[in-house]
């Protein structure tokens, strides 16, 4: 049994987002600023700008102009502006993904909130984006998260694993302040093929992966939930792992009553339902 049950648009039964995490070199820089010395290291994070969004853009044009939700810190549309826009020139939403990709520290609510307005400065200055939506970096968050969110006006948020549907954060005295749109580790890319020399990692082949993420499927399409997919260009990106999106939009598509949307659409159907 998923939990609260929504009832998707013409009949849909369920809905599939594809979210693409758009770190770029933040990935890398983010989590040990030393990395700025180390060109090898943030290369990977460059492919994702130079090869990897480019690619996903055509696979999303070719599998019959699919939307998707990329989550953008404000560091990459300053670095990396021409693939933002190019994002937005092909309809997508661009989300918030922070600035510099810092874990949130519950304990500096001064960074968190710089990297809260940076990140939306950028945004707004390089690509002309008021973001509605909000992903953390790693889904780190804090107590003072949601009310920082609520008080700039987003939609949603999706942060949090607590759930397979959307639902509503609690916030101050309004029980209705900001929908989840959630997500969970087993969909996302980077457990299955993101390696680092610091956190290295088991690589899996195309065919487990896809395995999981079909298993997945199933039983979220059964229930008629939501299947968030959490992916990063610069891992999605690679010749292979393009043919492995492929192959999984295809298998999505072979079922009857899929919704392919936004992490957008999703909260807002959310919300005007539950309202």
């Amino acid at each position: 049994m998923i939990d609260t049950p929504v009832t998707w648009p013409n009949g849909a039964k369920c809905a599939v987002v594809f979210s693409f995490d758009f770190d770029a070199e933040t990935l890398w820089l983010g989590r040990d600023p030393s990395n700025v010395n180390r060109p090898g290291t943030l290369s990977q994070g460059a492919y994702g700008a130079k090869v990897g969004v480019p690619s996903i853009l055509q696979v999303l044009r070719d599998m019959g102009t699919l939307p998707a939700t990329f989550f953008v810190p404000g560091w990459t549309a300053e670095h990396h502006t021409d693939r933002v826009e190019a994002i937005l020139r092909d309809g997508h939403e661009v989300a918030h993904h922070s600035y510099s990709h810092k874990w949130i520290e519950p304990t500096d609510p001064a960074g968190e909130l710089e990297e809260m307005e940076k990140g939306l400065e950028a945004l707004k200055r390089m690509v002309g984006v008021k973001p509605l939506g909000y992903r953390s970096p790693a889904g780190e968050t804090s107590p003072n998260l949601f009310r920082l969110l609520v008080e700039r006006g987003f939609l949603y948020d999706s942060s949090m694993m607590d759930g397979v549907n959307p639902y509503f954060h609690k916030v101050g005295n309004d029980p209705r302040a900001l929908v989840e749109v959630p997500w969970h580790w087993s969909l996302d890319d980077a457990v299955f093929m993101l390696f680092s020399i610091k956190s290295p990692r088991a690589i899996m082949t195309n065919e487990h992966i896809l395995t999981v993420w079909s298993d997945e499927f199933r039983a979220i399409y059964k229930a008629g939930g939501l299947f968030d997919l959490v992916m990063h260009p610069q891992v999605i990106g690679r010749p292979s792992r393009l043919q492995l999106l492929r192959d999984f939009i295809a298998f999505a598509q072979s079922f009857p009553n899929v919704w392919f949307a936004t992490c957008r659409d999703v909260a807002k159907t959310f919300a005007a339902q539950a309202h």
